[in-house]
């Protein structure tokens, strides 16, 4: 009687003032839902918060992706196995002098063995892999395509300053960590850190926004000041893959390694795009002695 009550009184609520878009603005009509969570749970604990127009803007990553990066493929058949690039990464470091193995690291990393070897690398390693940088992350995962309504509310959240934002974002970035991690596979929560100077003229960290009220709710340690930025840098948005790397380069350090050694790393920005500021911190973290490091976004370009 008492849930019935209270949702009587949501409909007469949202009746009278029905909820604001907080992407687009705009009004829309949405009624509590009486039971259980539906079969879209995104659209259903996103529904407080977005237009339902707003909503299928948003462009979930579903297998097959990448196993390593994190990538999602074109073709959505097959499962999820590891992609062109970072075959290549792997075949980079086969080749490497320091590397004794031949490709039987390789063999045994990719799940592509029943592809020929040639088919893997149709094109010659020197023009594809001399850029190609190692991946110090275990793997990478993100809710969505870094595009539509995603995109918006990133640029909301991060250049509007629409703190608010924050809840409903929390909330996809809560689904994807329990989609590919449990509680007890992670030891400690680092967000990417802004400069001092980034963070007083935006005032907050964007990643540590999207995981401190989950991460207290089930009682994961949240670490936003060990890892920090060295030197100021240039915006990555603007900057080419190449330079993106020479720019993110030595920018991160630790103030107490010892906080990092032995742990099980899940590190956390709010976009992958080429994956080089999130591997630099990954490189920082694991000379520190971290067991690994695993990387959470919200959003992947594509």
């Amino acid at each position: 009687m008492i849930h019935f009550l209270q949702r009587l009184s949501q409909a007469f609520l949202h009746a009278i003032f029905p909820p604001k878009c907080l992407i687009c603005s705009s009004y829309y009509a949405w009624q509590p839902s009486a039971g259980k969570l539906g079969s879209d749970l995104i659209s259903d604990s996103t529904a407080p918060y977005f237009c339902e127009s707003c909503r299928t803007g948003l462009i979930p990553i579903a297998s097959p992706f990448c196993s390593k990066c994190g990538l999602p493929f074109v073709s959505r058949e097959g499962d999820s196995h590891t992609c062109y690039e970072c075959l290549l990464e792997l075949q980079k470091r086969a080749h490497s002098p320091s590397r004794q193995s031949g490709t039987a690291g390789l063999a045994s990393e990719s799940k592509n063995d029943k592809i020929p070897y040639s088919r893997r690398f149709p094109v010659p390693l020197e023009r594809d892999c001399r850029e190609l940088q190692k991946k110090h992350f275990r793997m990478a995962r993100a809710f969505g395509v870094y595009d539509g309504s995603l995109m918006e509310a990133i640029h909301l959240l991060k250049y509007g300053k629409k703190t608010f934002l924050s809840r409903p974002l929390s909330i996809l970035a809560r689904k994807t960590f329990f989609q590919f991690w449990d509680v007890d596979a992670i030891d400690l929560l680092v967000p990417v850190p802004l400069h001092i100077k980034r963070l007083r003229e935006r005032g907050f960290n964007q990643a540590h926004l999207l995981i401190r009220r989950w991460a207290k709710q089930e009682h994961i340690p949240c670490d936003g000041l060990t890892l920090f930025r060295t030197r100021w840098t240039e915006p990555q948005t603007t900057l080419s893959r190449t330079d993106r790397q020479k720019n993110i380069k030595g920018a991160f350090s630790l103030r107490r390694p010892e906080n990092i050694k032995g742990h099980r790393i899940l590190l956390v920005d709010d976009v992958y795009t080429t994956g080089a500021t999130v591997n630099e911190c990954a490189r920082v973290l694991m000379e520190a002695g971290a067991e690994f490091v695993d990387v959470l976004t919200l959003a992947r370009a594509v």
